[in-house]
């Protein structure tokens, strides 16, 4: 017969690591050498076990997005800076993209929840602007959301609308980016900054070289984006080809970027005539 408690046949190493707690303070006890190398945080910290954090950092949310049934998500990028209310900095300009991020993510979760609320789950960086935008408007439909925060000197503690079991802290820059790429079924990005930017040409770059299957990439705010980046230009020296214009698209409502995701383009489609580009 096969046993069924085959993976209970061992002591556990959390009943280990309550034994090792209860022991009797004495000068081997105490000694870093004695603790166990699971248990001892001066350890993995050395830079002998980066490899270790990093092989942790991926597993950690990968496992708790597995238990708790997330199957896809919809990524939202964007500023820090973009908020609610107006600041009465330059930034207000762009302070209506706050409500669009949160409209269109009540929508896609509102979507999601109609077909179980495993699939098309908002994803967002954790944070204030546009991150809060999008964790809010899933909180509005009554879904969940996920929040891939990240130590930063002078950044923020989660925002008060990711769902606690499905809020995550990165250390590593690139493990967080694998995480927001993993389930991503389509990508929204708003304005924003370096970060921004940086999260933006890497998914580009990925589907680029076939590195990552083509999803929608919706670019909110034309206005913005053709004054930061000359896309066309790019294309006209020969540094990209005129194809890769078509990885992503430009839109401006949360309206525009719902039709934008049902109307993406499949393998063989002509290229769909973007306003304004020639």
């Amino acid at each position: 017969m096969q046993d069924d408690d085959h993976q209970n046949r061992f002591r556990q190493s959390r009943e280990d690591r309550e034994t090792q707690r209860q022991q009797p303070h004495t000068p081997q006890t105490v000694s870093p050498s004695y603790r166990l190398a699971f248990t001892d945080e001066d350890f993995l910290c050395r830079d002998d076990l980066r490899p270790v954090r990093l092989q942790l950092e991926l597993l950690k949310p990968q496992l708790a997005m597995d238990e708790a049934g997330i199957e896809s998500t919809v990524v939202l990028f964007g500023g820090a800076r973009i908020r609610e209310n107006p600041t009465g900095s330059g930034i207000d300009s762009l302070s209506h993209f706050y409500d669009e991020a949160r409209e269109f993510a009540r929508r896609v979760t509102e979507h999601s929840q109609a077909s179980g609320g495993k699939r098309w789950v908002i994803a967002t960086g954790g944070g204030p602007g546009v991150m809060e935008a999008g964790n809010r408007g899933a909180s509005d439909a009554g879904g969940r959301s996920l929040g891939l925060n990240i130590v930063l000197p002078h950044e923020q503690a989660p925002n008060a609308y990711v769902t606690p079991e499905l809020c995550f802290n990165f250390h590593y820059f690139a493990i967080r980016k694998m995480h927001f790429l993993m389930r991503a079924r389509a990508i929204c990005v708003f304005p924003g900054g370096f970060g921004t930017l940086d999260e933006t040409f890497e998914a580009i770059t990925l589907i680029q070289t076939g590195r990552m299957e083509q999803v929608p990439i919706l670019l909110f705010g034309r206005a913005f984006w053709d004054k930061v980046v000359n896309f066309d230009a790019l294309a006209e020296m020969g540094t990209i080809s005129a194809a890769d214009l078509d990885l992503f698209r430009f839109v401006e409502t949360a309206d525009e970027a719902i039709e934008a995701i049902k109307t993406w383009p499949g393998t063989g489609e002509k290229r769909q005539h973007i306003p304004g580009r020639t």
